[in-house]
């Protein structure tokens, strides 16, 4: 059964405090306001990532650029700021009272949260127009955006109206990137059902066991392993491209390949990142900084995860450490190797290229 808005408070924390309290709106926004984001309406939120101020001044994209994503023409959002079922770990947003007390209001309406984001972003990024970095061609690029990475903060698929944002997004000629901790297949199903898919779907699997799961998320429902099994089999079916995120921190969550895998397959995503933990942000409370695997160790981890999967590794990106593997029965696997080859060919001295693999498997030991 598909969980509505009205009922989503039954799903959502069961701590004595969400039981006691509600919300309408948004509340600590200055903390937000101060921490770079803009309030959209009631429940939404947008902020220019790094990436974006990079790309902006012609260095280094995001490594989502892998997926065809431009960074300057990128819009980091949440229709539901905030409001999340899990309490991870590793999560370097601060956690306010926004995300364990269930938001009990009039859900905004698409339209008018992909306007008023759009209009914030432009206002984010006015300060860039006189830059003398920034060229006029990719200033005007960047205000007029055509990518929606539907993240940020907070999980997106309690926002009850997902599937229309979706379709909006997409009459106005927008790809939308859908990044969910899978905790709710519910609205998985939905998309699929009114035909709303994302351009990308974007599942974050931070456990290769249950046990794993509850000290890394936290969880703040009693469902949410089940629930994530269930969105693994919801994602088989979609046809747009899938990708399943592991967040790797040691001492957690950073073992089991061979577990991992068997989730993995349920899902068969066209690819697979391998990201470590960044020691950034509100996780620094949390988790000390050895808790952080280096480069070598996520590639390492990656690698061997491949070699059961029977994927391709493909590259891996340094800044972020982060490593991607393939499918190589995918139908987006080629076209975005070769992609990937063209941006290698032509990357300047200052960023050595990145090593390609073709479809040899890589069973050999991201």
């Amino acid at each position: 059964m598909l969980v509505t808005g009205e009922k989503m408070a039954e799903i959502i924390p069961v701590t004595a405090v969400a039981k006691k309290q509600k919300r309408e709106e948004v509340k600590l926004v200055e903390k937000f306001q101060q921490s770079g984001y803009r309030i959209i309406g009631r429940h939404s939120a947008v902020k220019v990532c790094h990436w974006t101020k990079s790309a902006l001044r012609g260095d280094k994209m995001c490594y989502k650029h892998w997926y065809g994503i431009d960074s300057h023409r990128c819009i980091q959002m949440t229709p539901s700021v905030q409001y999340c079922n899990l309490m991870c770990v590793f999560c370097w947003r601060f956690h306010t009272p926004n995300r364990v007390e269930p938001y009990d209001g009039s859900w905004d309406d698409p339209a008018e949260i992909l306007d008023k984001m759009i209009e914030a972003q432009r206002q984010l990024l006015s300060g860039f127009k006189g830059n003398p970095r920034v060229s006029r061609e990719r200033y005007e690029e960047a205000i007029n955006p055509k990518h929606i990475a539907i993240s940020l903060d907070g999980e997106p698929t309690l926002y009850p109206k997902l599937a229309e944002f979706i379709q909006e997004a997409a009459s106005r000629g927008m790809t939308t990137f859908l990044v969910t901790n899978g905790t709710m297949p519910e609205r998985l199903e939905e998309l699929k059902r009114k035909g709303a898919e994302p351009t990308s779907l974007y599942i974050s699997l931070y456990g290769p066991d249950k046990e794993s799961h509850i000290r890394t998320n936290k969880p703040l429902i009693p469902d949410s392993w089940e629930r994530i099994l269930k969105s693994l089999e919801v994602m088989r079916s979609f046809t747009s491209r899938k990708v399943i995120r592991l967040t790797l921190v040691k001492g957690y969550n950073m073992h089991s390949p061979e577990k991992y895998a068997e989730l993995i397959k349920i899902a068969k995503p066209d690819f697979v990142e391998c990201k470590g933990y960044m020691h950034v942000g509100e996780s620094q409370k949390r988790l000390p900084k050895e808790a952080m695997p280096s480069t070598d160790e996520i590639v390492e981890f990656a690698k061997q995860l491949a070699g059961i999967l029977g994927y391709v590794y493909v590259t891996e990106d340094n800044a972020s450490r982060v490593a991607l593997l393939a499918d190589p029965s995918s139908r987006y696997y080629l076209e975005q190797l070769e992609k990937m080859r063209m941006e290698a060919s032509l990357s300047t001295a200052e960023e050595p290229a990145v090593e390609l693999t073709g479809g040899e498997g890589c069973g050999e030991i991201m």
